[in-house]
C-alpha cells in the first residue's frame, strides 16, 4: 500500500517512500511518501493561495463542513480505530475512545465557528472619545503549520485542524513519521465534506525537511506543535515573529491525602498510569501518598496492575501493548535499572518482551532519578510516601515541567490550598492529572509549553483582533 502526499486537494507522488512498520509485530503496513523541500513548498503555496477563500467563507459554511467531518468519522469509527491501533500499537478500545474524542473535537470546532465574536468599546469613557463608536472583530491569520505527535494521531490533529478551519485559516499538516495513516485517512474525509482544495495539505516525511520548511517559511503565520521539549524549543528559536503554541509534555503527579477511600481511586490511577502504555503527556507518572495509606495503596495498585491484559493492540481485550519503538523500550529499561541502582524498589514489572514493556511500579524513588524528574513516556509509575500534602506539593513543583496535576482529598481547605500552590497549567481535584475533555483549556507552564489548546482557546490564538472606530462627528 503506497501512500502519497495530499496537496491542493490531490494525491501527489514524490521522489522516495519509506516503509512503515508495526510497532507490535514489526510487519510492513505501508510505504509512506517522504516529502522533499519542494513538495512542502507546493503545500504551503496551496494553503497560501486558498487563504482568501477560507477567510471569506461564511461561518455557517465552515461549521457545516466540520459537522460533516464529524459525522463521516463517526460513521467510520471502527475503521479509524483500527488504523490508529495498527500504526501506533494503541489498544483497540483505547483507540476507539480516541476516535470518539476526535468526533467531539470537530463538533466543538463546528460550534465555535459560529461563536467567534469581538466586543464594543465605550470610547467616550476617555476624554476625546466623544461621538465615536468602536468595536473589535477577529480575523484569521492565514496559514497554520501543524506538527503532531504519534500518541494521539487523530485527536491531536483535530485539535489543530478543527480550530484552524473553524476560524477561516488554512493548514499545512506534518504528522508524526510513525503515525501518518490517521492523518491521510482524514484527507479523504475533509474532501468529501466539501473543504476547498488547498485548505488542508498533508505532507509526510522527516522533521528535518518537512518541519524545518514549515517553521521557517514566511507564508506560515503560526506553528502549533505537540512533541518533545527539545524540538519545541528549537521551533520557537527558529519561528521568528510567528505565533507559536507548544505542548511539550510533563511528568504528571497525583497527591493522595489521608482519609481518602482507596477503593474508589485505584482503577482510575491504574488507567492514568498505564493507558496507551503511559505514552500520554499527562500520564500519571508520580504518586505522592500520605504515609498512613502508603502500604495499602501500593498493595492495591500492584494487584490491579497485574490484572491488565498485555498483547496484540487489535485484540479488543488488550489493555497494554507495544511501545512505539525499540529505542523507547531500551531507554525505559535503562531508566528502571538506574532507579534500581539508586535505591528504588521494583514492586511489579520491570521487564520487556520485544517492544512490550510490562506495566511497572517503583517505590522509594529519589527525586533526582530520571524516572522521577524527566518524562518517562512508558508504562512506569512511582509511588512515594509523604507526611503531608504540603510536602507532596513541594515534590510536584520540584520539576522542570508543569502541565497538569491531581489531588485526592476530602478536605475542601486542602483542595483550595493545592489549587493555589501547585504550579501547573491545570489542577484536577479528586481526579488524576490524566483527565482531559476536548473543549477545556489545555496547556502548561515551565517546560511543558506555551499557549493553550482546547477549541475555543486555540481559535483565539489563530485569529487577529482588529479594532474598528467610527467617528460620527
Amino acid at each position: 500500500m503506497k501512500k502519497q502526499l495530499f496537496i491542493n486537494g490531490e494525491w501527489v507522488e514524490t521522489e522516495s517512500y519509506k516503509d512503515l512498520l508495526s510497532p507490535y509485530s514489526n510487519e510492513k503496513m505501508a510505504e509512506i511518501a517522504s516529502a522533499t523541500e519542494e513538495d512542502v513548498d507546493k503545500a504551503i503555496a496551496a494553503a497560501y493561495q486558498t487563504n482568501e477563500t477560507m477567510a471569506e467563507m461564511p461561518a455557517h459554511k465552515r461549521a457545516s463542513i466540520l459537522e460533516k467531518v464529524a459525522n463521516l468519522i463517526e460513521a467510520r469509527a471502527e475503521e479509524a480505530a483500527k488504523i490508529i491501533s495498527a500504526e501506533a500499537a494503541k489498544p483497540y478500545k483505547t483507540a476507539l475512545g480516541e476516535v470518539n474524542r476526535t468526533v467531539a473535537t470537530y463538533k466543538f470546532s463546528a460550534e465555535e465557528a459560529k461563536r467567534i465574536h469581538g466586543e464594543t468599546i465605550p470610547l467616550d469613557a476617555a476624554v476625546g472619545g466623544e461621538n465615536r463608536i468602536a468595536y473589535t472583530v477577529r480575523e484569521p491569520i492565514g496559514v497554520i503549520g501543524a506538527i503532531t505527535p504519534f500518541n494521539f494521531p487523530m485527536n491531536l490533529v483535530a485539535h489543530k485542524v478543527g480550530p484552524a478551519i473553524a476560524s477561516g485559516n488554512t493548514v499545512v499538516l506534518k504528522p508524526a513519521e510513525q503515525t501518518p495513516l490517521s492523518s491521510l485517512f482524514l484527507a479523504d474525509i475533509f474532501k468529501e465534506a466539501g473543504l476547498p482544495d488547498g485548505a488542508l495539505n498533508i505532507v509526510t516525511g522527516k522533521g528535518s525537511v518537512v518541519g524545518e520548511k514549515i517553521v521557517k517559511d514566511d507564508r506560515v503565520k503560526k506553528i502549533s506543535f505537540t512533541g518533545s521539549p527539545a524540538v519545541g524549543i528549537g521551533i520557537r528559536n527558529k519561528a521568528g515573529l510567528k505565533r507559536v503554541t507548544l505542548e511539550l509534555g510533563s511528568n504528571a503527579a497525583v497527591i493522595i491525602d489521608q482519609g481518602v477511600d482507596l477503593d474508589k481511586i485505584i482503577d482510575r490511577c491504574v488507567m492514568g498510569a498505564f493507558s496507551f502504555q503511559g505514552q500520554v503527556c499527562i500520564s500519571l507518572q508520580r504518586v505522592y501518598i500520605h504515609e498512613s495509606l502508603y502500604e495499602q495503596f501500593v498493595e492495591k495498585m500492584v494487584a490491579a496492575t497485574k490484572q491488565l491484559k498485555i498483547g496484540d493492540p487489535l485484540d479488543p481485550n488488550t489493555d497494554v501493548s507495544a511501545l512505539i519503538s525499540p529505542s523507547d523500550v531500551d531507554r525505559a529499561l535503562a531508566w528502571i535499572e538506574e532507579a534500581k541502582q539508586g535505591g528504588a524498589k521494583i514492586v511489579t514489572g520491570g521487564d520487556a518482551e520485544g517492544n512490550v514493556l510490562q506495566p511497572t511500579i517503583l517505590t522509594d524513588v529519589d527525586a533526582k532519578l530520571k524516572v522521577s524528574c524527566q518524562e518517562v513516556f512508558a508504562p512506569i509509575v512511582l509511588i512515594n510516601k509523604v507526611s503531608s500534602v504540603k510536602e507532596a506539593i513541594n515534590y510536584v513543583n520540584d520539576s522542570r515541567y508543569g502541565l497538569q496535576a491531581g489531588i485526592y482529598t476530602d478536605n475542601i481547605h486542602t483542595a483550595l490550598m493545592a489549587t493555589k500552590k501547585l504550579h501547573v497549567g491545570g489542577v484536577m481535584v479528586n481526579d488524576i492529572p490524566t483527565f482531559r475533555v476536548d473543549h477545556m483549556p489545555y496547556g502548561g507552564v515551565k517546560e511543558s509549553g506555551v499557549g493553550r489548546e482546547g477549541v475555543k482557546y486555540a481559535i483565539e490564538e489563530m485569529t487577529e483582533q482588529k479594532l474598528v472606530v467610527f467617528n460620527q462627528a
